[in-house]
């Protein structure tokens, strides 16, 4: 049995089809952790998919917030990105689809051939917001009372595997947008209890090519392709100087 695990694809079809060509219909079950939608420009094709084929789905933070309608709050950062993606993503989704998004429940259960799966954005302590990535001390407490023996998770954007006592937690990286140095797609497959990690390059060209189509200004463009290039490995400071001329950079201010 092949369980496919993805997350955290965030509106990049450029990479999300890479992944599906290359993992080529081999997966029993498709388990998707959130965030379809935001920093990228082609969410529609990105939901399509994950409603017709993923067998259990829960909602990110992304989702929430733009099927919440939710402005992204901020000026600094990733925060700029969201700000200029996500009306543009709502744009692009039909009302069926911000439906779908809003309905997706925050975490579940999922269970196959005696195999018990918990699916959560980010944390069963703060199932859309907590960041944390493969810290064992840190997720000891987080998965006590969760009763699975697989603990499935997305947020960070980083790839990882845990074994704590009797139960694994696995956090696929991110299809969309990974945070790990890396910047190519990144999923999971769990193959007859063996969590196996993949990373797929795709056509950075391509993606570039369809944000252009939306009408997204060249800056935002830049940006989005710069972090995309490093792997998230940019500094707040580095994403702040990628603005229009004659815009000041901005203090950095914490939003909630």
């Amino acid at each position: 049995m092949r369980i496919l695990l993805i997350a955290d694809i965030h509106a990049n079809w450029a990479a999300f089809s890479a992944v599906i060509n290359h993992v080529d219909g081999a997966f029993d079950y498709c388990l998707c952790l959130g965030d379809l939608v935001d920093y990228g420009t082609d969410p529609h094709p990105c939901v399509n998919w994950i409603r017709n084929y993923a067998d259990a789905v829960v909602r990110g933070n992304h989702d929430h917030a733009l099927a919440q309608r939710v402005p992204a709050v901020g000026t600094s950062g990733l925060r700029r990105l969201a700000a200029m993606t996500r009306p543009l993503n709502r744009h692009q989704l039909d009302p069926s689809q911000i439906e779908f998004l809003r309905q997706l429940p925050v975490s579940r259960y999922f269970q196959v051939a005696g195999s018990k799966f918990y699916l959560v954005h980010a944390t069963p302590r703060d199932p859309m917001d907590e960041y944390l990535g493969p810290d064992r001390e840190r997720w000891k407490p987080r998965i006590e009372g969760i009763d699975a023996q697989f603990l499935c998770v997305g947020h960070s954007h980083t790839p990882f595997h845990l074994s704590i006592g009797d139960r694994q937690v696995i956090n696929p990286g991110s299809v969309g947008q990974p945070r790990d140095g890396d910047w190519r797609a990144s999923y999971a497959m769990i193959d007859e209890g063996k969590v196996e990690f993949h990373r797929v390059s795709y056509d950075l060209d391509a993606c570039i090519s369809q944000m252009k189509t939306t009408g997204m200004k060249a800056w935002a463009i830049e940006l989005a392709l710069a972090v995309l290039k490093s792997g998230g490995q940019m500094t707040r400071e580095e994403m702040d100087a990628i603005r229009p001329d004659g815009e000041d950079v901005p203090e950095f201010r914490q939003t909630t």
